[in-house]
Protein backbone atom coordinates (compact mmCIF):
# COMPACT_ATOMS: atom_id res chain seq x y z
CA UNK A 1 0.00 0.00 0.00
CA UNK A 2 2.88 2.34 0.85
CA UNK A 3 4.59 1.57 -2.47
CA UNK A 4 1.34 2.23 -4.34
CA UNK A 5 1.19 5.61 -2.60
CA UNK A 6 4.65 6.48 -3.90
CA UNK A 7 3.78 5.36 -7.44
CA UNK A 8 0.62 7.47 -7.46
CA UNK A 9 2.55 10.47 -6.13
CA UNK A 10 5.20 10.43 -8.86
CA UNK A 11 2.72 9.71 -11.67
CA UNK A 12 0.32 12.48 -10.59
CA UNK A 13 3.23 14.86 -9.93
CA UNK A 14 4.74 14.23 -13.37
CA UNK A 15 1.37 14.73 -15.07
CA UNK A 16 0.76 17.99 -13.20
CA UNK A 17 4.23 19.34 -14.06
CA UNK A 18 3.67 18.45 -17.70
CA UNK A 19 0.29 20.18 -17.62
CA UNK A 20 1.74 23.38 -16.13
CA UNK A 21 4.39 23.39 -18.87
CA UNK A 22 1.67 23.44 -21.52
CA UNK A 23 -0.28 26.16 -19.69
CA UNK A 24 2.90 28.24 -19.43
CA UNK A 25 3.42 27.85 -23.18
CA UNK A 26 -0.08 29.22 -23.78
CA UNK A 27 0.47 32.17 -21.42
CA UNK A 28 3.77 33.14 -23.06
CA UNK A 29 2.26 32.88 -26.55
CA UNK A 30 -0.98 34.75 -25.84
CA UNK A 31 -0.13 37.42 -23.28
CA UNK A 32 2.55 40.05 -22.72
CA UNK A 33 3.66 38.43 -19.45
CA UNK A 34 7.41 37.78 -19.25
CA UNK A 35 9.18 34.74 -17.84
CA UNK A 36 10.79 36.58 -14.86
CA UNK A 37 7.47 38.17 -13.86
CA UNK A 38 5.54 34.88 -14.01
CA UNK A 39 8.17 33.02 -12.01
CA UNK A 40 8.56 35.77 -9.40
CA UNK A 41 4.84 35.84 -8.62
CA UNK A 42 4.56 32.07 -8.79
CA UNK A 43 7.45 31.32 -6.43
CA UNK A 44 6.76 34.02 -3.85
CA UNK A 45 3.08 33.08 -3.50
CA UNK A 46 3.79 29.33 -3.53
CA UNK A 47 6.68 29.58 -1.04
CA UNK A 48 4.75 31.83 1.33
CA UNK A 49 1.70 29.54 1.20
CA UNK A 50 3.73 26.43 2.02
CA UNK A 51 5.50 28.12 4.95
CA UNK A 52 2.21 29.54 6.26
CA UNK A 53 0.68 26.04 6.11
CA UNK A 54 3.61 24.61 8.10
CA UNK A 55 3.40 27.46 10.62
CA UNK A 56 -0.32 26.80 11.17
CA UNK A 57 0.58 23.16 11.84
CA UNK A 58 3.11 24.50 14.37
CA UNK A 59 6.06 22.88 12.62
CA UNK A 60 9.57 24.27 12.99
CA UNK A 61 10.32 26.31 9.87
CA UNK A 62 12.86 28.82 11.21
CA UNK A 63 15.72 26.70 12.58
CA UNK A 64 16.98 25.87 9.08
CA UNK A 65 17.31 29.58 8.19
CA UNK A 66 18.76 30.52 11.58
CA UNK A 67 21.62 28.02 11.26
CA UNK A 68 24.35 29.54 9.03
CA UNK A 69 25.54 26.19 7.63
CA UNK A 70 22.10 25.10 6.45
CA UNK A 71 20.99 28.62 5.49
CA UNK A 72 23.92 29.01 3.11
CA UNK A 73 23.12 25.69 1.43
CA UNK A 74 19.46 26.67 1.21
CA UNK A 75 20.27 30.00 -0.47
CA UNK A 76 22.53 28.29 -3.02
CA UNK A 77 19.81 25.74 -3.77
CA UNK A 78 17.19 28.49 -4.00
CA UNK A 79 19.10 30.48 -6.63
CA UNK A 80 20.89 27.80 -8.67
CA UNK A 81 18.41 24.96 -8.13
CA UNK A 82 14.89 26.28 -7.73
CA UNK A 83 15.20 29.52 -9.76
CA UNK A 84 17.73 27.97 -12.13
CA UNK A 85 15.53 25.02 -13.07
CA UNK A 86 12.27 26.95 -13.36
CA UNK A 87 13.83 29.86 -15.27
CA UNK A 88 15.74 27.76 -17.81
CA UNK A 89 12.77 25.40 -18.28
CA UNK A 90 10.36 28.28 -18.90
CA UNK A 91 12.80 30.05 -21.24
CA UNK A 92 13.19 26.79 -23.18
CA UNK A 93 9.40 26.66 -23.52
CA UNK A 94 9.36 30.25 -24.79
CA UNK A 95 12.16 29.54 -27.29
CA UNK A 96 10.64 26.26 -28.56
CA UNK A 97 7.60 24.59 -26.99
CA UNK A 98 6.63 22.61 -23.90
CA UNK A 99 7.26 19.21 -25.56
CA UNK A 100 10.86 19.97 -26.58
CA UNK A 101 11.65 21.73 -23.29
CA UNK A 102 10.34 18.79 -21.27
CA UNK A 103 12.31 16.25 -23.29
CA UNK A 104 15.51 18.31 -23.07
CA UNK A 105 15.06 18.23 -19.31
CA UNK A 106 15.62 14.47 -19.53
CA UNK A 107 19.22 15.07 -20.61
CA UNK A 108 20.02 15.72 -16.93
CA UNK A 109 21.29 12.15 -16.24
CA UNK A 110 24.09 12.75 -18.76
CA UNK A 111 25.36 15.71 -16.74
CA UNK A 112 24.97 13.76 -13.50
CA UNK A 113 27.07 10.90 -14.89
CA UNK A 114 29.74 13.31 -16.18
CA UNK A 115 29.88 15.15 -12.84
CA UNK A 116 30.24 11.96 -10.80
CA UNK A 117 32.91 10.61 -13.17
CA UNK A 118 34.88 13.88 -13.04
CA UNK A 119 34.52 13.99 -9.25
CA UNK A 120 35.91 10.45 -8.94
CA UNK A 121 38.53 11.08 -11.66
CA UNK A 122 37.63 8.00 -13.71
CA UNK A 123 35.75 7.15 -16.90
CA UNK A 124 32.08 6.24 -16.58
CA UNK A 125 31.22 2.50 -16.52
CA UNK A 126 30.31 0.85 -19.82
CA UNK A 127 26.56 0.86 -19.15
CA UNK A 128 26.70 4.63 -18.56
CA UNK A 129 28.61 5.21 -21.79
CA UNK A 130 25.93 3.21 -23.64
CA UNK A 131 23.20 5.19 -21.87
CA UNK A 132 24.80 8.53 -22.77
CA UNK A 133 25.30 7.49 -26.41
CA UNK A 134 21.70 6.30 -26.69
CA UNK A 135 20.30 9.44 -25.06
CA UNK A 136 22.35 11.66 -27.38
CA UNK A 137 21.20 9.64 -30.41
CA UNK A 138 17.57 10.13 -29.38
CA UNK A 139 18.21 13.83 -28.76
CA UNK A 140 19.75 14.15 -32.23
CA UNK A 141 16.65 12.63 -33.85
CA UNK A 142 14.37 14.84 -31.75
CA UNK A 143 16.14 18.06 -32.72
CA UNK A 144 16.87 17.30 -36.40
CA UNK A 145 14.18 14.78 -37.44
CA UNK A 146 17.05 12.68 -38.75
CA UNK A 147 18.54 15.28 -41.11
CA UNK A 148 21.89 16.72 -40.07
CA UNK A 149 21.30 19.81 -42.24
CA UNK A 150 18.05 20.84 -40.53
CA UNK A 151 17.91 21.82 -36.88
CA UNK A 152 14.22 21.98 -35.95
CA UNK A 153 14.78 24.26 -32.96
CA UNK A 154 16.64 27.56 -32.80
CA UNK A 155 20.18 27.73 -31.36
CA UNK A 156 18.68 29.78 -28.51
CA UNK A 157 16.23 26.99 -27.69
CA UNK A 158 19.06 24.47 -27.80
CA UNK A 159 21.17 26.54 -25.39
CA UNK A 160 18.25 26.87 -22.97
CA UNK A 161 17.65 23.14 -23.31
CA UNK A 162 21.24 22.38 -22.29
CA UNK A 163 20.79 24.79 -19.38
CA UNK A 164 17.63 22.90 -18.33
CA UNK A 165 19.60 19.65 -18.22
CA UNK A 166 22.38 21.24 -16.16
CA UNK A 167 20.09 22.93 -13.67
CA UNK A 168 17.90 19.82 -13.32
CA UNK A 169 21.04 17.80 -12.55
CA UNK A 170 22.00 20.36 -9.90
CA UNK A 171 18.44 20.36 -8.54
CA UNK A 172 18.65 16.57 -8.20
CA UNK A 173 22.13 16.27 -6.67
CA UNK A 174 22.64 19.31 -4.46
CA UNK A 175 19.76 19.24 -1.93
CA UNK A 176 20.25 15.61 -0.83
CA UNK A 177 21.63 16.59 2.59
CA UNK A 178 19.05 19.35 3.04
CA UNK A 179 16.17 16.99 2.29
CA UNK A 180 17.60 14.36 4.62
CA UNK A 181 18.02 16.79 7.52
CA UNK A 182 14.86 18.89 7.08
CA UNK A 183 11.34 18.35 5.80
CA UNK A 184 10.72 18.48 2.06
CA UNK A 185 7.92 21.02 2.56
CA UNK A 186 10.15 23.42 4.49
CA UNK A 187 12.99 23.25 1.95
CA UNK A 188 10.66 23.72 -1.04
CA UNK A 189 8.83 26.56 0.74
CA UNK A 190 11.94 28.52 1.68
CA UNK A 191 13.71 27.89 -1.64
CA UNK A 192 10.69 29.15 -3.58
CA UNK A 193 10.32 32.21 -1.35
CA UNK A 194 14.04 33.09 -1.43
CA UNK A 195 14.24 32.40 -5.16
CA UNK A 196 11.19 34.54 -5.92
CA UNK A 197 12.49 37.44 -3.83
CA UNK A 198 15.94 37.35 -5.49
CA UNK A 199 14.48 37.11 -9.01
CA UNK A 200 11.98 39.89 -8.26
CA UNK A 201 14.72 42.15 -6.88
CA UNK A 202 16.98 41.57 -9.88
CA UNK A 203 14.19 42.31 -12.38
CA UNK A 204 12.59 45.11 -10.26
CA UNK A 205 9.23 43.42 -10.47
CA UNK A 206 7.51 46.24 -8.56
CA UNK A 207 8.14 48.58 -11.51
CA UNK A 208 6.64 46.24 -14.12
CA UNK A 209 3.60 47.15 -16.23
CA UNK A 210 2.58 43.49 -16.16
CA UNK A 211 0.62 43.96 -12.92
CA UNK A 212 -2.25 45.34 -15.04
CA UNK A 213 -2.33 42.14 -17.11
CA UNK A 214 -2.19 39.77 -14.17
CA UNK A 215 -4.99 41.67 -12.40
CA UNK A 216 -7.51 40.48 -15.02
CA UNK A 217 -9.90 37.79 -13.66
CA UNK A 218 -8.92 35.28 -16.36
CA UNK A 219 -5.20 35.69 -15.63
CA UNK A 220 -5.78 35.44 -11.87
CA UNK A 221 -7.44 32.07 -12.47
CA UNK A 222 -4.65 30.84 -14.78
CA UNK A 223 -1.90 31.95 -12.38
CA UNK A 224 -3.73 30.24 -9.51
CA UNK A 225 -3.68 26.99 -11.51
CA UNK A 226 0.02 27.39 -12.33
CA UNK A 227 0.94 28.14 -8.72
CA UNK A 228 -1.17 25.41 -7.11
CA UNK A 229 -0.51 22.53 -9.51
CA UNK A 230 3.12 23.50 -10.15
CA UNK A 231 3.89 23.53 -6.43
CA UNK A 232 1.96 20.30 -5.87
CA UNK A 233 3.99 18.67 -8.65
CA UNK A 234 7.28 19.62 -6.94
CA UNK A 235 6.09 18.30 -3.58
CA UNK A 236 4.73 15.03 -4.98
CA UNK A 237 7.93 14.39 -6.96
CA UNK A 238 10.25 14.93 -4.01
CA UNK A 239 8.00 13.17 -1.48
CA UNK A 240 7.58 10.07 -3.67
CA UNK A 241 11.22 9.17 -3.03
CA UNK A 242 10.27 8.27 0.55
CA UNK A 243 8.08 5.42 -0.71
CA UNK A 244 9.63 4.09 -3.94
CA UNK A 245 13.14 3.67 -5.32
CA UNK A 246 14.96 6.21 -7.44
CA UNK A 247 14.77 3.76 -10.35
CA UNK A 248 10.98 3.62 -10.16
CA UNK A 249 10.83 7.41 -9.81
CA UNK A 250 12.94 7.86 -12.94
CA UNK A 251 10.87 5.40 -14.99
CA UNK A 252 7.48 6.70 -13.86
CA UNK A 253 8.46 10.35 -14.39
CA UNK A 254 8.45 9.59 -18.13
CA UNK A 255 4.70 10.20 -17.81
CA UNK A 256 5.59 13.93 -17.86
CA UNK A 257 6.66 14.30 -21.53
CA UNK A 258 3.89 11.93 -22.60
CA UNK A 259 1.37 14.18 -20.83
CA UNK A 260 2.80 17.26 -22.57
CA UNK A 261 2.61 15.54 -25.95
CA UNK A 262 -1.06 14.63 -25.47
CA UNK A 263 -1.95 18.16 -24.30
CA UNK A 264 -0.02 19.72 -27.19
CA UNK A 265 -1.92 17.61 -29.73
CA UNK A 266 -5.32 18.43 -28.17
CA UNK A 267 -4.72 22.07 -27.23
CA UNK A 268 -2.13 23.39 -29.70
CA UNK A 269 -2.73 20.92 -32.54
CA UNK A 270 1.02 20.27 -32.67
CA UNK A 271 2.64 16.87 -32.98
CA UNK A 272 6.21 15.66 -33.24
CA UNK A 273 7.13 14.24 -36.62
CA UNK A 274 7.60 10.47 -36.80
CA UNK A 275 11.42 10.52 -36.55
CA UNK A 276 11.25 13.08 -33.73
CA UNK A 277 8.78 10.89 -31.89
CA UNK A 278 11.12 7.92 -32.28
CA UNK A 279 13.96 10.08 -30.92
CA UNK A 280 11.85 11.03 -27.88
CA UNK A 281 11.11 7.36 -27.15
CA UNK A 282 14.82 6.45 -27.54
CA UNK A 283 15.75 9.23 -25.11
CA UNK A 284 13.30 8.00 -22.48
CA UNK A 285 14.44 4.40 -22.99
CA UNK A 286 18.13 5.16 -22.43
CA UNK A 287 17.47 7.53 -19.51
CA UNK A 288 15.66 4.59 -17.89
CA UNK A 289 18.64 2.38 -18.83
CA UNK A 290 20.98 4.76 -16.98
CA UNK A 291 18.78 4.61 -13.87
CA UNK A 292 18.40 0.82 -13.87
CA UNK A 293 22.10 0.32 -14.57
CA UNK A 294 23.02 2.62 -11.70
CA UNK A 295 20.79 0.63 -9.34
CA UNK A 296 22.28 -2.67 -10.55
CA UNK A 297 25.85 -1.47 -9.99
CA UNK A 298 24.93 -0.24 -6.50
CA UNK A 299 23.45 -3.63 -5.59
CA UNK A 300 26.46 -5.51 -6.99
CA UNK A 301 28.86 -3.27 -5.05
CA UNK A 302 26.91 -3.92 -1.85
CA UNK A 303 27.07 -7.69 -2.41
CA UNK A 304 30.84 -7.54 -3.02
CA UNK A 305 31.29 -5.47 0.12
CA UNK A 306 29.32 -7.99 2.19
CA UNK A 307 31.33 -10.91 0.77
CA UNK A 308 34.62 -9.19 1.62
CA UNK A 309 33.60 -8.39 5.17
Amino acid sequence: MVRLKGILMIVIGAMLWGMTGSITEWVLANTELSVPFILTIRMIIAGSSILAFLAIKKEDIFTVVKTPYWRNQLIIFSILGMVGLQYTFTMAIEASNAVVATLLQFSAPIFIVLYVSFNHKKWPPRYQMIGIAGTLAGLYLLLTNGSISSLLVSPTALLWGVAVGLTFAFYTLYPARLMKEWSVLAIVGWSMLFGGIVLGAVTRVWMSNEWLIIAQPKMIFIMAILIFFGTLAFLLFLSSMNYITAVETSILSSVEPLTVMVISVIWFDTMLQSVQLMGAMIMLLFVTWLSIGDKKVSVEAQVVKQNNS
